[in-house]
């Protein structure tokens, strides 16, 4: 019995240290297994941060860093920029993935020898600003945005992990120089400046899933830009500017300032060539002011045609004596007046509406407010204030009041058009219904016709006979105007400029030329006036539309009012 129990015991006894060896190595796995998962959270961690949020892309078995560390490219790049077409479906604007350069200073094993190779590729970085950056504390610094894969590979070849690439959007003009001042340009942030870009920034940085139509042409850009370019090189003038807008709709089909810019770069250029000479800025531009002085002479006055005014003498105001620069010296009936562009005559029908009519003329067809258009570069008008009784006869032919090259089109396409307001578009909506919604009618079809068979005249028999097409009804104003300087006028620097309409039988475009401080040459005899340079340069733009448009000749009828016998009618007041 004895010997039974004690065997109980001892079993009892084995059975209990096994039981306290088996927990023991439980709690010992357990803690390993927490071990090693503290160990592959630590791990995991320092992955997440070398390849997420440092960008390191690590070798195979994580023994060296790999030369180049990207980030994800769908979690860097921006909503890409929508892209910006003419009026036909021609590129203007558009934007690419493109690597950009960073370094990341903790990473940068060779300071000296990475940033002598970088300030060789790319002269702009200079040598001690690449080691400036290298030394920055934080992890993340901007070294070149928006280069090329030829590029992207040279730097590769330098070898230093602290250089990284990002991609982002570039943006690209196709069109380069050609239509800088209406599209304008971004930075590499998709920031919009100038034009379009910035006008419809909020549009255009909501994606690819638009397109933003323009009303250009490029068709019409191109023969503006490269006639004006032509022009200002012959007569080395200081600047150019040109426009071509449609009566009817107030589409800007084609606008250039010259000297432009390239908006690739645009800190390249002088700052002044992104100054835009048909929004922003105001001229005084002379005779072509004469188109709506006598606009409103015809409004305000009965029987204004058969009115005439003596230009034998010059007219003298107070201490102002007013001259013609080609004196007729005879008395002079209104289409005489306009035709041969006589200052007197033009003060004396504007003396004849009174101070109060021409200013309310002149302010109904918008030349007296700052435009409204859809561009954030708009310059707005100067005029006199207080408006004295000799400021209603010098404005009346264009002297004393400075507008912006888009107020005269916009103004001379309602006079031209049938008398109905005009308003410039840049950009045109998805879909649209021609003949759709309410006219303003600002000036009446008579004066509208009257008008549009006097500007013809000035083609025909006056001051711009140069840009007479034979087979073409083309009517218009010549100005030449003296800009104004410290002490007075300049007659050494002149605006020349010409504002034509085609076809006038059926108004389509009007076009606007102007060279800024144009300088004489033998082949003109000295002169830089408008019929030397703005006229022959709207002749050719005429003519470069006429073929791209395919516009046949017209087949002139007896009652087209650009019959000599009808001409003859309205220079002498319906009399033979």
């Amino acid at each position: 019995m004895a010997s039974s129990r004690s065997l109980n015991r001892l079993s009892v006894t084995i059975k209990g240290g096994h039981g306290g060896s088996l927990e023991v190595a439980r709690a010992r796995i357990l803690m390993m297994r927490a071990l090693f998962l503290a160990l592959y959270c630590v791990v995991a961690v320092r992955l997440f941060d070398l390849m997420i949020i440092q960008n390191i892309d690590l070798g195979e078995g994580g023994e060296h860093i790999n030369v180049s560390h990207f980030i994800d490219p769908e979690q860097d790049l921006k909503v890409r920029r929508a892209d910006i077409v003419d009026r036909n479906g021609v590129l203007l604007a558009t934007s690419l993935k493109a690597a950009s350069l960073y370094v990341d200073p903790k990473y940068i094993l060779t300071p000296e020898r990475t940033a002598r190779a970088l300030s060789e590729m790319f002269p702009d970085l200079s040598y001690d600003v690449l080691l400036k950056k290298f030394q920055k504390s934080g992890r993340f610094v901007w070294l070149k945005r928006g280069i090329t894969p030829e590029d992207q590979a040279n730097i590769l070849k330098i070898g230093d992990p602290g250089l990284g690439f990002r991609d982002e959007y570039k943006r690209l003009y196709p069109q380069g120089t050609l239509a800088a001042h209406v599209v304008g340009y971004s930075n590499i942030d998709g920031q919009g400046f100038m034009g379009v870009e910035r006008s419809f920034q909020a549009m255009l940085e909501k994606g690819s899933d638009l397109t933003l139509r323009t009303s250009l042409d490029i068709r019409f850009q191109h023969a503006l830009h490269a006639e004006i370019a032509q022009t200002m090189q012959k007569f080395s003038a200081k600047a150019g500017a040109g426009i071509v807008l449609d009566v009817q709709t107030g589409d800007v089909l084609g606008m250039v300032s010259l000297p432009d810019f390239d908006p690739h770069a645009p800190t390249s250029s002088p700052k002044n060539t992104q100054f835009n000479r048909v929004t922003q800025g105001v001229y005084e531009l002379g005779s072509v002011f004469k188109i709506f002085s006598t606009a409103a002479f015809l409004e305000t006055q009965k029987n204004a045609l058969s009115v005439t005014f003596d230009a034998r003498e010059p007219l003298k105001r107070g201490r102002y004596t007013i001259r013609d620069y080609h004196p007729e010296k005879r008395v002079l009936s209104i289409p005489e007046i306009f035709m041969v562009s006589s200052n007197i005559g033009t003060a004396l029908m504007g003396e004849t509406i009174g101070a109060e009519g021409i200013q309310s003329f002149y302010k109904k067809l918008g030349l007296m407010d700052k435009p409204d258009i859809a561009f954030s570069e708009v310059g707005k008008p100067l005029y006199p204030r207080p408006w004295r009784d000799i400021n209603t006869l010098t404005a009346s032919y264009g002297h004393g009041i400075a507008v912006s090259p888009i107020q005269l089109v916009r103004a001379v396409a309602t006079i031209v058009n049938g008398g109905y307001k005009v308003t410039p578009r840049f950009v045109l909506p998805e879909s649209e219904e021609r003949g759709q919604g309410t006219k303003t009618r600002l000036v009446s079809q008579e004066t509208s016709d009257v008008m549009r068979s006097l500007m013809r005249l000035v083609v025909t028999d006056g001051t711009a006979k140069q840009a007479n097409i034979e087979g073409y009804d083309i009517g218009g104003k010549t100005g030449t105007a003296e800009k104004p300087g410290k002490k007075g006028y300049d007659r050494k620097k002149l605006i020349s400029s010409f504002v034509g309409v085609f076809p006038m039988n059926d108004p389509q475009y009007v076009i606007f030329v102007m060279l800024d401080e144009p300088k004489g040459i033998p082949e003109t005899h000295g002169y830089a006036t408008a019929g030397w340079t703005a006229v022959p340069t709207f002749a050719r733009i005429v003519k470069r539309i006429i073929s791209f448009q395919a516009i046949k000749p017209q087949i002139l009828h007896n009652n087209d009012f650009s019959q000599k016998q009808s001409v003859s009618n309205i220079v002498y007041g319906g009399q033979e």
